[in-house]
């Protein structure tokens, strides 16, 4: 089985393919911040010239004028750089966006069971805008912050001795904001894990919103809810409580250094080694110091979030973390339809999330390949082999949790087996490429997904070019027409995200149809009539009888009465087939399943 190789990603790549519109974005801000820095110099020049005994006032007034036309240039950056921010910043966004999307297609389906819903939708959409969102602001405050350093080297010019206060105080600043931040990305990554939950759960709860009323969930929900936001605030209040702690003691700094400028430069003035007007400019850009110093935590806070945001982005593509499908490079076009488990063991495994672990993890990491922690083991085959001949109808049994649809998850390769062989036609389906693999195989799920399209559009999906003959076959064989042509629009209808327009019937129907204009040779049905009344139910009955011969079928059926003409049926019993034959045999020879029967029919 050929392994993808790892995709090898980061910001950069995303940033270089618009690299001249980052580098405009940067210069014209760069721009602006050099015209705030020389718009604090000229303005301590017209100050000087002002109170400058001589007279020039003449010069101060050009100088006031220069400083306005520094003020409109600046304008015009702004508004060029935030031009570029809208024309740019989408672009790399939408393109995280898709290749998150695509490497979402890559993932195995076992991933997503291991996973909240939430644990994606955040990494493939919120992820990115944050991302994007938080490199513009760095942008944004490193001008700033080049901006205030100048002037903060510019007021050291003017009087060393505050010059050097100050730097003491920048230097004590950021040796608050190391820790801070450093504190903080712990306990962003878990705000953010728990957000995931919350997200996760709110998908459920508006995708299920009729079973919850139904089943009168409201409160039971509304208390998961409450515990999973109580959780989500504990761990923000733990972020914020930490900032503001730190912030506290920062501002304090600050602000007693702002005091202690004033004193220093009245008793400097009181000695005549600092004139009123070097006081004026000093004081005056005293805001510059403690903008200094909130500029470099924002910076943090940005490299901190993003440094977050990009790590649980590109897990994506780690597969210790997100594993994906693998296929191999044989392509075959045509397949008879022989499918053979031979000697096939799998087990159910839990891993224990430690996907955003702590530093020290971390470290480890980098210097050896992370194992998975293994949480809970469940065994579900042991060597189990069976053979189903090409075009044959078979239909797997059993009490529920027997395997039943774990055996159809590892025939589409939905699952990989732990060892053993699928094969189809004889070879392995490890080493079928994935068109082939896909093209062979048609997957009709208990619950099928309908897309927020017209019914046209949803079965075309299945064949692209359908000519309107065969859509008309499609719908009849799955015993939709009749519901078709009760709707004015017919096969234009849209039916809504997740084809909540439809019954589950329908749905079930319409996800038929598209199996059935596929014409795969091999077509699978997952319980795929447990939603049909009794009359619908012998339709599609009579249309997969109608198939017999054309395809293999698989069937996995809880009602008996749907799989009586069957070639073959196979009885599970705890992962192990316990029984094979017809129906008619294993009524007559199999208790359990006669016992099934019976108490199916009472049921109805």
């Amino acid at each position: 089985m050929k392994k993808n190789k790892k995709r090898k990603i980061s910001l950069m790549s995303y940033l270089s393919k618009y690299k001249f519109g980052v580098f405009s974005y940067i210069l014209v801000y760069l721009i602006a911040g050099a015209c705030t820095v020389l718009q604090t110099i000229y303005m301590a020049k017209a100050i000087s010239y002002i109170t400058d005994l001589g007279n020039k006032l003449m010069l101060a007034i050009y100088t006031f004028l220069f400083v306005a036309g520094l003020v409109l240039v600046k304008r015009v950056c702004w508004f060029i750089s935030n031009y570029l921010y809208q024309k740019y910043a989408n672009n790399i966004m939408a393109d995280m966006n898709l290749d998150l999307a695509k490497q979402a297609f890559r993932l195995s389906s076992k991933t997503y069971a291991d996973h909240d819903t939430g644990t994606f939708v955040q990494r493939i959409v919120k992820d990115p805008e944050l991302i994007v969102g938080m490199l513009a602001n760095l942008v944004d405050f490193i001008t700033d912050l080049l901006t205030s350093l100048v002037i903060v080297i510019y007021i050291t010019t003017i009087n060393i001795y505050i010059g050097i206060i100050i730097f003491v105080i920048v230097a004590v600043g950021l040796t608050m904001e190391y820790f801070r931040n450093k504190k903080k990305r712990v306990n962003r990554r878990d705000t953010r894990k728990k957000n995931d939950k919350i997200n996760s759960l709110t998908t459920e709860i508006v995708r299920s919103e009729k079973d919850i009323k139904s089943l009168g969930l409201e409160e039971k929900l509304s208390e998961v809810s409450k515990s999973n936001y109580d959780e989500y605030k504990k761990s923000s209040y733990k972020t914020e409580m930490t900032d503001i702690l730190f912030w506290s003691g920062r501002n304090f700094v600050v602000e007693f250094v702002g005091i202690l400028m004033l004193a220093l430069g009245v008793y400097f003035i009181d000695l005549g080694l600092l004139t009123l007007a070097s006081f004026m400019i000093i004081y005056s850009n005293n805001g510059n110091l403690y903008s200094f110093i909130w500029i470099l935590g924002n910076i943090a806070d940005n490299f901190v979030e993003i440094r977050v945001c990009s790590e649980r982005m590109m897990s994506l593509f780690d597969e210790n973390i997100f594993p994906c499908e693998h296929f191999g490079t044989k392509s075959v076009e045509k397949v008879k339809g022989e499918i053979i488990f031979k000697n096939v063991s799998y087990s159910y495994i839990e891993y224990a999330d430690e996907e955003e672990g702590d530093e020290t993890k971390k470290k480890k990491k980098k210097k050896a390949k992370k194992e998975r922690k293994i949480e809970s083991v469940n065994k579900i085959f042991d060597n189990l082999s069976f053979k189903i001949e090409p075009n044959t109808t078979v239909a797997f049994v059993g009490k529920s949790g027997s395997g039943k649809t774990t055996i159809l998850n590892l025939m589409s390769k939905m699952y990989e087996v732990d060892s053993g062989e699928v094969l189809i036609d004889g070879i392995n389906i490890n080493d079928l490429d994935k068109q082939s693999l896909r093209n062979t195989i048609s997957l009709v799920n208990q619950f099928p997904y309908i897309f927020d399209m017209t019914i046209r559009e949803n079965l075309l999906l299945a064949k692209k070019d359908a000519t309107e003959e065969e859509l008309e076959s499609a719908i009849k064989r799955a015993s939709l027409q009749e519901f078709v042509g009760t709707l004015k629009k017919g096969l234009d209808t849209k039916v809504g995200e997740s084809g909540i327009k439809l019954s589950g019937g329908q749905k079930q129907r319409l996800a038929i149809a598209r199996a059935l204009l596929r014409n795969s040779p091999i077509i699978i049905f997952d319980e795929s009539t447990s939603s049909l009344d009794n009359f619908a139910q012998e339709d599609i009955k009579h249309s997969i009888d109608s198939m017999k011969g054309q395809s293999t079928i698989v069937i996995v059926a809880h009602r008996l009465s749907t799989i009586r003409n069957v070639d073959k049926i196979f009885f599970l019993d705890d992962g192990k087939i316990v029984d094979v034959g017809t129906f008619d045999e294993l009524f007559e020879n199999n208790i359990k399943f006669k016992n099934m029967f019976y108490a199916e029919n009472l049921k109805n």
